[in-house]
């Protein structure tokens, strides 16, 4: 006689709320912004592109300010006619690891949601798990809506900042790190910037090139000291003579 046993299918991974990212996260990567205000209509520069983290509504003009004076209130820019926000605002508040950061007029963005390509370009060995946005080797996705599409798949995927090891006491705690500050483009004697670029002509934020081979910050050199004699002032000189 043979018993048939059954075996259950291992049920998906139950993941807390925190870390799928905080309750704003979601309304602020569907939210519409650079609209015309509708509480606002008659006034001019009327455009939205601020966000309440606390209320979690529509966008906001700079009219709509008072209404949130003690609450935390988030700018959204442009770039490429997408949204971007600053590393230094939203880097203290979620975990933005994995994801590709640009420098946009000196300062570190990331992109609000996926922008997906046709095709990856020739060369391309690495691309947004997500959109398939090409991408440098070291990140895994383009935007901070395609992390969190990763993360229904991804367990290890987390918006939650988790202390670094070492941290201090006096730290705020924000597990946030130097690469969150911006950072000056480095230039050649032309004035170019020599950081790459993806298709869309924005400048992938790197710090290599910044220091020499043994780690060290390089430092310009001495001039060297001219110890040549100072040559002799020349005479006056005298006008040639007019003959009539």
């Amino acid at each position: 006689m043979q018993v048939m046993v059954s075996v259950a299918s291992p049920s998906p991974m139950v993941r807390s709320e925190e870390d799928l990212g905080p309750p704003w996260l979601r309304p602020l990567l569907g939210t519409s912004f650079f609209v015309p205000c509708r509480l606002h209509p008659e006034l001019s520069k009327n455009e939205c592109n601020l966000f309440c983290l606390g209320c979690t509504g529509d966008a906001l003009c700079a009219y709509c300010l008072p209404a949130h004076r003690d609450h935390h209130v988030v700018q959204i820019r442009r770039s490429s006619y997408h949204n971007v926000i600053r590393v230094s605002e939203v880097g203290k508040l979620i975990d933005i690891s994995h994801v590709q950061t640009y420098v946009i007029n000196s300062a570190k963005i990331v992109f609000l949601n996926g922008r997906p390509q046709a095709r990856p370009g020739k060369g391309v060995t690495n691309t947004c798990e997500i959109c398939c946005r090409s991408l440098p080797d070291s990140f895994r996705f383009c935007s901070l809506g395609c992390k969190l599409g990763g993360m229904q798949w991804d367990p290890s995927l987390t918006f939650a900042i988790r202390p670094k090891r070492g941290q201090g006491s006096g730290d705020d705690g924000s597990g946030s790190d130097d690469s969150f500050s911006p950072k000056k483009p480095r230039r050649m004697a032309g004035g170019f910037d020599l950081g790459r670029f993806d298709r869309a002509g924005i400048r992938w934020s790197d710090d290599e090139g910044s220091r020499s081979n043994n780690g060290r910050p390089i430092t310009p050199g001495t001039p060297p000291i001219n110890r040549c004699r100072p040559s002799r002032r020349k005479g006056i000189p005298h006008r040639a003579p007019f003959y009539g």
